[in-house]
């Protein structure tokens, strides 16, 4: 605050006598820069520039001394006597940031979220007042519905200020917890320029995007209705030795053949190979019953007799999670292969 050191500066007594006793704290010296700073306030030209910078130095005056609750009360009396303020949007941001150190999270969301929706922007240090609200807001909405709102806003007006891979990806998530699933799917492909990104909490998040926007854009004709359906026609293939039948009933997006060890960002697609390479002159077997690792989204089936190098793959087989889409949501498919026995 000290730039502004008002004593000696020529302010009249009947001045000092409107100033609120309330509003001078501090030590003794603190009470009498506050005293200069309120007379000089009263002096300055109502909603000037003059009058912003001595209201900001009040405010971080308050800030100093950690009297968040006088600050609160200064600038919120500023703006309801002066409504029409062009800095009342830099006032409010004050308050938000008050309320802030006092541990009262949600009141200053409101304030962030007041300031967006109802005041003009203000750049103040070459930095917008709304680009700063948003990205409060993002952090702190719990509502998904309004995570959207503010990913929206951000990605609209501050492209060139903000991380778009990060926010498209957030936004895709935020459309998700909705069930705005085509929502999802625009802004996982919007996302897709942006893939290397790194996504908090997301490790995956550059597969997890392409998946869904592949599935979604594929004729998803190799799903059955069930496990069991599945299962039927798989091992029905297996015995007559037909890698045709088999290929029809592989995922044509999505499917994966790795290691037990391998991470799911090492995926290795199926796309290098036939099946008809392993399964010639090869008698395929497999296990009577799914393995007991199977559950009710995902099942797992031992074969074995593929190569003379792994023998053994266990098919994969996942229950397809897809809202967009009620006739394809819940119906099943054979999603990859792990090589190997489990560990």
């Amino acid at each position: 605050m000290g730039s502004l050191l008002f004593s000696g500066c020529g302010v009249s007594p009947e001045k000092n006598r409107h100033i609120d006793p309330y509003y001078l704290t501090g030590r003794k010296e603190d009470k009498e820069i506050f005293r200069d700073l309120f007379a000089l306030l009263a002096a300055e030209n109502s909603g000037g520039e003059g009058q912003f910078t001595v209201v900001r130095e009040i405010a971080n005056g308050y800030i100093r001394l950690k009297e968040y609750s006088k600050l609160i009360n200064f600038l919120g009396s500023r703006i309801n006597l002066f409504p029409d303020d062009l800095y009342n949007s830099y006032y409010l941001l004050m308050i938000a940031y008050a309320y802030m150190q006092q541990d009262a999270r949600p009141v200053a969301a409101r304030f962030f979220d007041r300031i967006v929706k109802n005041y003009p922007d203000l750049t103040i240090s070459g930095e917008s007042i709304h680009l700063v609200c948003l990205n409060q807001l993002i952090n702190m909405a719990d509502n998904p519905e309004q995570r959207v709102w503010y990913y929206h806003e951000l990605i609209s007006r501050f492209p060139e200020d903000t991380d778009l891979g990060v926010d498209y990806f957030m936004l895709a998530q935020a459309y998700e917890r909705i069930g705005e699933w085509n929502g999802a799917i625009q802004a996982y492909t919007q996302y897709l320029p942006y893939v290397g990104t790194v996504i908090p909490g997301f490790p995956n998040a550059d597969n997890y995007a392409k998946q869904m926007v592949d599935f979604n854009n594929s004729p998803k004709n190799w799903t059955s209705e069930n496990l069991n359906s599945l299962l039927g026609g798989i091992r029905a293939a297996l015995d007559g030795g037909s890698s045709g039948l088999l290929e029809r009933y592989r995922a044509k997006v999505n499917f994966f053949a790795r290691s037990w060890g391998q991470e799911e960002t090492d995926d290795a697609g199926m796309a290098e190979f036939n099946l008809s390479d392993f399964m010639r002159g090869n008698r395929i077997r497999y296990a009577d019953k799914l393995d007991a690792g199977s559950n009710a989204n995902e099942a797992y089936l031992r074969t074995w007799g593929w190569s003379q190098y792994i023998s053994t793959w266990y098919l994969y087989f996942r229950k397809i999670y897809f809202p967009s889409d009620p006739e394809i949501h819940g119906r099943w498919e054979w999603a990859g292969v792990y090589y190997g026995e489990k560990f």
